[in-house]
C-alpha cells in the first residue's frame, strides 16, 4: 500500500510541493478553529464565533477564484507569495485588535480569509507537468487527499496546543507565519516559477461556464456546511463535557478517520466512471454525519468523528478527479479554486446557522446541521446525474503542450505546462 505512495514522492519535487502547499495551507485549514476558539476567550458569544468565521470563510470564497483566475494568467509566484503575505498580516491585526472593535474585527478576518493564496488549486495544477503519466496523477489526487487529513488531524492539535502554551492570539500569529513559510516554499521552487496554464478561451464566466463543474460545487457547498457546522458543533461539545481538549480530540479523530479512508482508497486503482463513484463516497459520507447529532459520550463521540470522517478524503480524491474532467481548457487553478471557494462559502453558512442552533436547541442541532448538509450533497448529485455525464474534457487528448516531456497525460488532464 505504501510503496506506490513512496514512489510518487520520490518523484523530483514533488514532496517538496506537497509539504510546502500543506504549510502553507495550515492557517486556512485552521482559521476557523482559531477564530472560534480566539472569540470565546475574549469573552465573546458563539453567534459572534459563528459570524466572524463565517466573514473568514466568505471571505476565503472571494478570493479563492479570483486569485486562481489571476494564477492561471500570470503565473504562480507574482500572485500566491503577496497574497500569503496580506492573509498573514489580516489575521495579524485581528490578534491585536480582537473584538473590543468589531468594524476592525471583521475587517481583519475579511482580509485574511480574502487573500488565502490558492495553494491547493495551485498544486493539483502542478501535478500533471511534475508527474507526467495519468496514473501518478491520479495517485497524486489521493495522496493529496491523505496528508490534508495529516494536516487536519495535527492542525487542532497544534492550535490546542498554543493556546495551552500561550494564548489564542499567539496561535493566531505563529500559525500564519508558518503558513507565509510554506507559500514561499513552494513559489520559489522550479516547478511553480516555470508553471503556464494551458491557453484559455475568453469567457468572462471563466471556469463556470462548465454544467458539470456548476453541479459538482453545489455539491460540495453543503459538504463544506456540515464541516463548518461540526466547527462550532465541536466547541459547544466540549464545552458540555467540561473540558476544553475534547474540542481537539474531536477535530483529530474526524481527520484521522479521513485520513485512513484517504489511504484505503488511493491504494488502488478504481474502475469505473469517476462521478458514479462519487455519488457513493458523498452517500457513505451523509450516513457518517447523521449519528454525531447523537452526541454521546466523550470515547463514543470521538468513534463517532472518526467513522464521519472515514470517507471525506476519498470523495474529495474523487471529486479532484471530477473537477478536471470538467473544467474547461486552460481554467483548471481557477476550477480547483472555485471547489475551495465551495467549501468556504459553505462552510461559512454552517458555521453561521450552527451558532444559533446551539444557542436556541443545544449541542444536538448543532450536530444536526452537519447531517442535513451531508444529504442534501447526495441530493444534488442525484440530481444532476445527466449533467455530470457529460464530461468537458473528459474526451480530449492532452497536447504536447499540456502534458510533460517525460509523456501524455491521459485525456482530461489540462492543468498546464513547463515553460
Amino acid at each position: 500500500m505504501a510503496a506506490g505512495y513512496v514512489e510518487l514522492l520520490r518523484t523530483r519535487h514533488a514532496a517538496r510541493l506537497l509539504s510546502g502547499t500543506l504549510v502553507g495551507r495550515l492557517p486556512n485549514a485552521t482559521g476557523h478553529i482559531a477564530i472560534v476558539l480566539f472569540t470565546r476567550a475574549e469573552g465573546g458569544s458563539y453567534t459572534l464565533a459563528g459570524a466572524l468565521a463565517a466573514v473568514y470563510g466568505l471571505a476565503t470564497a472571494v478570493g479563492q477564484p479570483l486569485l486562481g483566475r489571476a494564477v492561471d494568467l500570470r503565473g504562480q509566484p507574482p500572485v500566491m507569495l503577496p497574497a500569503a503575505v496580506l492573509s498573514a498580516l489580516g489575521m495579524a491585526a485581528f490578534a491585536f485588535v480582537g473584538i473590543g472593535s468589531l468594524p476592525l474585527a471583521y475587517a481583519a478576518v475579511g482580509v485574511a480569509g480574502l487573500f488565502t493564496p490558492p495553494l491547493e488549486g495551485g498544486l493539483r495544477a502542478l501535478w500533471p507537468s511534475v508527474l507526467g503519466r495519468a496514473d501518478k496523477v491520479h495517485a497524486a489526487y489521493a495522496l493529496d487527499a491523505v496528508a490534508q487529513e495529516v494536516m487536519f488531524t495535527v492542525g487542532p492539535l497544534l492550535v490546542t496546543l498554543l493556546v495551552a502554551l500561550w494564548s489564542p492570539g499567539a496561535a493566531l500569529l505563529v500559525i500564519n507565519v508558518i503558513g507565509v513559510l510554506g507559500a514561499l516554499s513552494v513559489v520559489v521552487s522550479e516547478p511553480s516559477r516555470k508553471w503556464r496554464s494551458a491557453p484559455r478561451e475568453a469567457h468572462w464566466l471563466g471556469a463556470l461556464r462548465s454544467p458539470g463543474l456548476l453541479a459538482l460545487l453545489g455539491s460540495f457547498f453543503f459538504v463544506g456546511l456540515a464541516l463548518g457546522s461540526i466547527t462550532v458543533a465541536g466547541v459547544a461539545y466540549a464545552d458540555d463535557q467540561g473540558q476544553d481538549a475534547v474540542y481537539g480530540w474531536l477535530m483529530a479523530a474526524l481527520g484521522l478517520g479521513a485520513l485512513l479512508g484517504g489511504v484505503v482508497y488511493g491504494a488502488r486503482q478504481w474502475a469505473g466512471v469517476p462521478e458514479r463513484r462519487l455519488r457513493v463516497l458523498v452517500g457513505l459520507l451523509a450516513l457518517g454525519y447523521l449519528p454525531l447529532a447523537l452526541t454521546p459520550g466523550v470515547p463514543a463521540m470521538c468513534v463517532l468523528a472518526a467513522v464521519a470522517g472515514v470517507f471525506l478524503a476519498p470523495s474529495l480524491a474523487c471529486a479532484f478527479i471530477v473537477v478536471d474532467r470538467h473544467a474547461p481548457r486552460g481554467t483548471v487553478t481557477e476550477a480547483f479554486s472555485w471547489l475551495v471557494t465551495t467549501f468556504g462559502v459553505g462552510a461559512a453558512v454552517g458555521t453561521g446557522v450552527a451558532g444559533p442552533a446551539i444557542e436556541g436547541g443545544g449541542t444536538a442541532p448543532g450536530f444536526a446541521v452537519a447531517g442535513a448538509g451531508g444529504v442534501a450533497a447526495l441530493l444534488v448529485l442525484l440530481g444532476t446525474v445527466r449533467v455530470l455525464s457529460a464530461p468537458v474534457s473528459g474526451g480530449r487528448v492532452a497536447g504536447s503542450a499540456e502534458s510533460d516531456r517525460n509523456g501524455a497525460v491521459e485525456p482530461g488532464f489540462s492543468a498546464g505546462h513547463q515553460a
